[in-house]
């Protein structure tokens, strides 16, 4: 059963993918899933995060991106030994993911490796933020550090690309791109299991006080203005409601 007011924002991390551009994620393997949830536009502390042994090589290519790399893969587990967590976490939720056809494309094809019968599109919304911000910003960039730069959303700790960090990231971008206030405080009653350290750093970071807003009053000769203006409304309209 699909739970529309609960979100995953997902990414992941491959050893590559190939290069004739066909079926990208034959041939390569998922080595890291992270996701974290979003209800009622709220992150609750809770994710998902998790190394997996791809049982094969990581591409230098993928290598230079993500950092990761076979000597620290090895002794993670393979994938159809966390595959049921993941179902578990994911399933019935709205998934956030840009460029979603990749990550889908990967975590199908490993479903299958694995014998799992299990189609992400069957039971979950997927919802492409990349196809998002292409409706947005038409013509334009639109990569995740693109999209950070253009709504004001701090990055300068991201590095490399890292499956749980990216998923942060892009729940800021997310609700920056779908106009709502970037609520990213922990509901109360869930706060214990805010056990990301990157994330709760990222959520201190998020508060009000330290905006140090200021407040422009208006002078004395645009009062007198803006009275003079609200005077006209008032032989208009026989008195503005906001005056009574």
């Amino acid at each position: 059963m699909i739970t529309p007011n609960r979100q995953i924002v997902l990414d992941t991390e491959t050893t590559g993918m190939n290069q004739d551009g066909k079926n990208h994620y034959e041939g390569h393997k998922v080595i890291e899933i992270g996701a974290v949830e979003v209800v009622n536009r709220r992150l609750t502390g809770n994710h998902f995060h998790v190394y997996i042994n791809p049982m094969r090589l990581v591409d230098e290519g993928a290598f230079a991106v993500h950092g990761i790399s076979d000597d620290f893969l090895k002794d993670k587990p393979i994938f159809s030994h966390i595959a049921h967590d993941f179902i578990q976490f994911i399933d019935g939720a709205e998934l956030i993911i840009h460029n979603a056809s990749f990550d889908v494309g990967f975590m199908d094809y490993e479903f299958r490796l694995a014998n799992i019968d299990f189609v992400t599109a069957a039971h979950c919304v997927v919802t492409d933020t990349l196809a998002m911000a292409r409706r947005i910003f038409p013509g334009k960039r639109n990569n995740l550090d693109v999209l950070c730069e253009r709504y004001q959303i701090d990055n300068s700790h991201r590095t490399l690309h890292g499956a749980l960090l990216d998923a942060e990231i892009l729940a800021e971008v997310y609700l920056a791109m779908t106009g709502g206030q970037t609520l990213l405080t922990f509901n109360h009653d869930e706060a214990g299991n805010a056990n990301s350290s990157v994330m709760q750093e990222r959520i201190a970071k998020i508060n009000r006080d330290d905006f140090n807003l200021k407040v422009i009053k208006a002078t004395e000769d645009e009062l007198v203005i803006h009275n003079e203006w609200l005077d006209k409304i008032d032989k208009k309209s026989g008195g503005a409601i906001w005056r009574k």
